[in-house]
């Protein structure tokens, strides 16, 4: 096999960023265009608008177990084959949706969805560590981010654009189609060699590799730093998405009475947080994560904050603070994770994103208490709870990072 050249390098390089960055986009309009479509599916499949909700928690649920598994599988086969393989299947798996008739077959399609979502946030942090040069680490972390941030938002408004003038079936048949698109030109901008990591290969038994593995998760589990940054990503998850969930409830009530696709373009507020997460690599290399950190949580703070005053301009004005702080945190924490683990990589990442959607579906329960009592007033008291302890996280985390520098700082 001929070395590749500088140039080649580089290329191979761009494409392998561009590629997991459109797949992350793919994924999350699978993931969360069915929230946008909440009112539609209940009609549809005959069930309340709770158990409607049914549909996206889980699969939120499977794909925080799932991302464990494909830790391990691409250890085992590599980086290149179970992104392929699993973006394919969950293309076709749209088909299914298409095709259920009632609301069981429906969950269980998206149970199935949440297995096959799992592969490209699992694995892509662990591939642009192995993949490129040091000097693209961090920007590729950052527009990554910044992709998960635009599918998200894509997702959400293309559902609810979806509810309002679509079927079901027509629907899920567009999603299908967007989704073969995006998968095609994936496969063919990802880089057919993989830059193998120096491993020792031995022959062990399978009992021999569960314990490998097990202890390959225990390493990072025992690594005070690491487990700070899997709570910090968590609790800031299970705060925002659902804080998001629970606004639209609010903006669908006196004295907004907003309609339901109107109530879902708060969702572009977290365009705010892609902007950040594409800065997030520049202010990492020159103020160093953890007055990142601070930053964001202070913006956090604020804009929860400032969504009691109750107004339309303050609602979006907080939400806008809200994501700004959220993703610059959830940028911080991909790339804390990566640059720390040295080992494991793939284990390393799967935890923190196992602990990030574990995060939002306990979210939703908790906030749930504070809503039924006080409505979106209770919900900011809950959000400052987790908040609370995020602090802690954040400060606990600022002992341990002061003796040992993670992420470089420009010098």
């Amino acid at each position: 096999m001929t070395e590749l050249t500088p140039v080649h390098r580089s290329e191979a390089q761009s494409r392998l960023i561009w590629a997991l960055c459109i797949a992350s986009v793919v994924i999350y309009i699978n993931l969360y265009t069915v929230q946008g479509m909440l009112p539609s599916i209940a009609e549809h499949f005959d069930v309340s608008g709770a158990k409607a909700t049914l549909v996206l928690s889980v699969t939120s649920f499977t794909l925080a177990f799932s991302l464990l598994f494909y830790a391990v599988l691409s250890d085992r086969v590599g980086r290149l084959a179970p992104i392929v393989v699993s973006l394919w299947l969950l293309a076709a798996s749209n088909i299914l949706l298409m095709f259920a008739q009632t609301f069981d077959q429906l969950v269980w399609v998206r149970l199935l969805q949440g297995v096959l979502l799992a592969a490209v946030p699992a694995i892509s942090m662990a591939y642009f560590k192995e993949q490129l040069a040091p000097q693209f680490m961090l920007k590729a972390a950052a527009v990554y981010i910044m992709a998960n941030s635009m599918g998200g938002i894509a997702g959400r408004i293309f559902g609810g654009l979806m509810a309002q003038h679509l079927s079901w079936q027509s629907s899920m048949g567009l999603v299908f189609l967007v989704s073969l698109m995006g998968v095609a030109l994936v496969t063919y901008l990802l880089p057919r060699r993989e830059i193998k990591p120096n491993v020792i290969k031995q022959k062990v038994s399978l009992l021999r590799k569960i314990k490998q593995d097990i202890d390959g998760f225990m390493f990072h589990l025992a690594d005070k730093q690491m487990c700070l940054a899997y709570l910090i990503g968590g609790l800031a998850f299970m705060m925002m998405v659902n804080q998001f969930s629970f606004i639209q409830l609010h903006l669908m009530a006196e004295p907004y009475e907003l309609s339901r696709f109107q109530a879902t373009l708060i969702f572009l507020c977290y365009s705010s947080g892609t902007f950040a997460s594409y800065l997030s690599a520049k202010w990492i290399m020159r103020f160093g994560s953890m007055p990142l950190f601070r930053v964001a949580l202070c913006l956090m703070v604020c804009g929860t904050l400032v969504t009691l005053v109750d107004t339309l301009f303050a609602i979006v004005a907080g939400f806008l603070i809200s994501a700004c702080g959220f993703f610059l945190t959830h940028s911080c924490c991909n790339s804390f994770v990566a640059m720390r683990a040295t080992q494991h990589r793939a284990k390393a990442t799967s935890l923190y994103l196992c602990c990030y959607y574990l995060g939002a579906s306990l979210g939703g329960p908790y906030l749930m208490w504070f809503w039924h009592d006080a409505q979106w007033n209770g919900v900011v008291i809950g959000s400052m709870s987790l908040l609370a302890l995020l602090m802690v996280a954040v400060w606990r985390l600022g002992v341990h990072y002061g003796s040992t520098k993670v992420l470089p700082v420009k010098g």
